[in-house]
């Protein structure tokens, strides 16, 4: 039997190329490995035969929806993921699941490698093969579209010449990455900065600016996961795809942003993320209510550390999994309802409450009740200043 090679087979164009050149080059038998992360559209057993098609000797479809959702996406609302403080990662959450699986089976099936379609100039390469190098350090990483510098057009040319079953074409230039998360889409005219979206771009989100009711919905969380919508109790998957369906009729969750890669480059990227982003809305007001001051203050660079760490492909790192520890602690009291408001290309908290609030009516009201003793500010605000009035008398004695 033959050597094997494990390819994280998507279906579109790059993965679909590189079978053909997998096998030529290594000489090695290609297994393709379908995840099922949410992505949706075509048909995963249309997509394991058109692997067969392209010339893989097999071809493996594993449904991760749910793995993906609790084990990955879940800890990403814990930590209000945003890289750059608007992308939700949408792509950078899958590629560990993905890896995960190609690690799995790679030693399964005893092959010595495993591939992806990705290019030289993205995140995505990193991701797959730090993740891969974490996970099964003796694999070896091959990426043929990368390794053999295929420009897109030049791999649609080569696809058109071997009659590969693939509906991409250069009347259809963009690059499309979705999951149940959220939907990237770059390249083709958008690779302009000045050239604004079109409603044709968007699949997940309807246009914000046609006008329509309100929707407004509760959202109950545990310990900083959400378990139910208006009462009805859901898993963590089913809540992102409902949230999907909801928000996104109402435009929540377009980002338009240019964005600084990995590799040093700045890409011009077009997401819609409608779950990700009302649940990140949600999740933030609640932890608003529950969770002290400072705890508070210090979470936020730590979700920052956090994105940053997964958009780098370190989902893997001794560093993701000790800010894990430290994130989950805080959610222990994040527990209780929020209220969304969906209207407009927004998703607004409209009312919060909670068995774990720190919010105290007697001492938040200015009204009969106040439990606030008042006189106490001014010695607190006479000692809190001190150290600014000292440094303030030397520089004007300078």
């Amino acid at each position: 039997m033959a050597e094997r090679v494990i390819l994280a087979y998507s279906g579109g164009l790059d993965t679909s190329v590189g079978i053909g050149w997998l096998r030529d080059a290594t000489g090695k038998d290609v297994v393709a490995l379908a995840v099922d992360v949410g992505q949706g559209g075509e048909d995963m057993e249309d997509i394991r035969q058109r692997a067969l098609d392209c010339g893989a000797v097999d071809a493996i479809v594993i449904d991760a929806k749910d793995e993906f959702a609790d084990d990955f996406l879940m800890p990403a609302l814990k930590a209000n993921a945003l890289y750059q403080k608007r992308y939700p990662l949408v792509s950078a959450l899958s590629r560990p699941v993905i890896a995960k699986h190609l690690a799995i089976t790679a030693t399964k099936l005893g092959a010595d490698s495993v591939a992806h379609g990705c290019t030289g100039k993205g995140n995505d390469q990193v991701r797959f093969e730090a993740a891969v190098a974490a996970l099964a350090p003796d694999l070896t990483s091959i990426a043929p579209v990368r390794d053999l510098a295929l420009t897109r057009d030049k791999a649609i040319l080569y696809a058109e010449e071997h009659d590969l079953p693939i509906r991409q074409s250069a009347k259809n230039p963009y690059s499309i990455d979705k999951n149940v998360w959220g939907r990237a889409v770059e390249t083709g005219f958008l690779e302009d900065p000045w050239n604004a979206p079109i409603e044709d771009l968007y699949e997940y989100t309807m246009d914000p600016s046609v006008a329509k009711d309100a929707d407004e919905i509760t959202i109950h969380f545990e310990s900083g996961i959400p378990t139910a919508i208006d009462g009805v109790a859901m898993s963590a998957l089913k809540i992102i795809e409902v949230m999907n369906e909801l928000a996104g009729k109402h435009g929540v969750g377009r980002i338009d942003v240019v964005e600084d890669r990995l590799i040093g480059i700045k890409s011009r990227e077009v997401y819609e993320a409608p779950a990700a982003m009302a649940l990140i809305a949600a999740h933030e007001a609640l932890e608003s209510l529950t969770m002290e001051r400072d705890l508070n203050r210090y979470k936020r660079g730590v979700e920052s550390e956090w994105a940053n760490l997964v958009y780098d492909g370190l989902w893997y790192s001794g560093l993701k999994r000790s800010l894990d520890v430290f994130i989950d602690d805080t959610q222990r009291y994040v527990s209780g309802d929020i209220r969304l408001k969906l209207l407009g290309g927004r998703a607004t908290v409209t009312g919060q409450k909670s068995e774990q609030s720190l919010y105290d009516f007697s001492l938040a009201t200015y009204d009969t009740g106040d439990t606030f003793d008042q006189s106490l500010s001014k010695g607190f605000i006479e000692i809190w200043s001190l150290p600014s009035k000292i440094s303030a008398r030397r520089d004007l004695r300078g």
